[in-house]
Parts: C-alpha cells; structure tokens; sequence
C-alpha cells in the first residue's frame, strides 16, 4: 500500500512539472498618484499661477544672477519643471528662436514633436506648448509664454532620472495635466 502511494504520489509530481516554462514579462513598480489640489503662487514675480500642492518651488541654483527662474520641484516622480523669465524689450524674436532651438535639440531621440497654439487674449497670454514623444527623449514637454510685449516666460519638464518614457508615461501624462492648469491659470503683474 506504501508503494502504491509512493507511486501515485511521485506521478502526480511528474505531471505536476512543466516542460514548457516562460519567463513573466518585466513589470514596473506601480505609481500612485496624489489626488489633485493647487496653490496659488503669488509673490513680487512678475508672473502668478496655480500649482500642485505637492510639488515645491525653489529659486533655480544654476542661475542664481536670474531673480525671476524657479524651478518646480515634484519628488514624488523626481520631475522639475524649469522656469525662465524674462522681460521683453523689443527682443521677443530672440527668445522665440531660442524656445524653439532647445526644442529641436530633442528632434534625434524624438518619435514627434506635436505644438498647440495658446491664444488667451482675456488675460494677455499668448503662445506655444510642446509635446515632445519618444521612450528617451530627455524633457517630453515644452512651452512659452508671452503678452507679447512685457512677460516672456519658458518651462519645460525634465525627470531626474535615464529617460523611459514608455514606462513613465502614466506619469508625464499626469504632471503635464498640472503644467496645464499652470498655464491656464498664469496671470501677468505690472
């Protein structure tokens, strides 16, 4: 009787072996994402807009000489939006040759760069925002800012890490929500 269940036992631990095993594919950790809330960001800058209430504004270190660069910092996603501001007299060709320049530098490791026009005469904001694709382009998104007159103000989104924006996208995709309610709710000060 021991051996008839030895037996039976063993057989059901042959059949119970695969000869046919395939790895699980890699999978990547899951994100979650803070529900969304903003803060006003109203100081003596020229500028004013609503941000992320996780997310935390710190005066750019690489450009101490610029009194009106921010950086928004996101750590939770280890994201910064870089913010550059500067004041428009009769030079406002050269700061849009210069948004677009930094924009093509993304052009050999992007898939497309899709633009959309901003016209908000209300408010006096005017411009362009760039959405740049490719699983390793270095800043997926892209804008500026300008009355067209006084104000003329960048950003553009970087993650502190190697780009993988196939992995990221669930990510970029919710910070440049943010971006967008930044740019729908910027304000201009005299």
């Amino acid at each position: 009787m021991k051996k008839l269940l030895f037996i039976l036992v063993f057989a059901f631990v042959l059949n119970a072996c695969d000869q046919n095993y395939s790895p699980k594919p890699r999978g990547y950790f899951r994100i979650d994402l803070p529900e969304k809330s903003y803060v006003k960001f109203d100081t003596t800058f020229p500028y004013s807009f609503e941000y992320p209430n996780y997310a935390n504004i710190k005066k750019d270190p690489h450009s101490p000489h610029e009194k009106y660069w921010i950086n928004l910092e996101i750590p939770n996603f280890n994201a910064t939006v870089h913010f550059s501001y500067k004041t428009v007299n009769g030079n406002l060709v050269d700061y849009l040759e210069d948004s677009h320049t930094l924009v093509t530098k993304h052009i050999p490791k992007a898939d497309a760069i899709y633009d959309s026009l901003i016209v908000d005469p209300e408010r006096n904001v005017f411009g362009l925002t760039y959405q740049i694709t490719g699983s390793t382009v270095a800043s997926p998104y892209q804008f500026f800012l300008t009355d067209s007159s006084s104000h003329f103000l960048r950003g553009a989104l970087y993650f502190n890490t190697i780009p993988n924006n196939d992995s990221l996208q669930p990510v970029i995709d919710f910070v440049i929500s943010d971006i967008e309610h930044l740019i729908n709710s910027l304000e201009w000060k005299d």
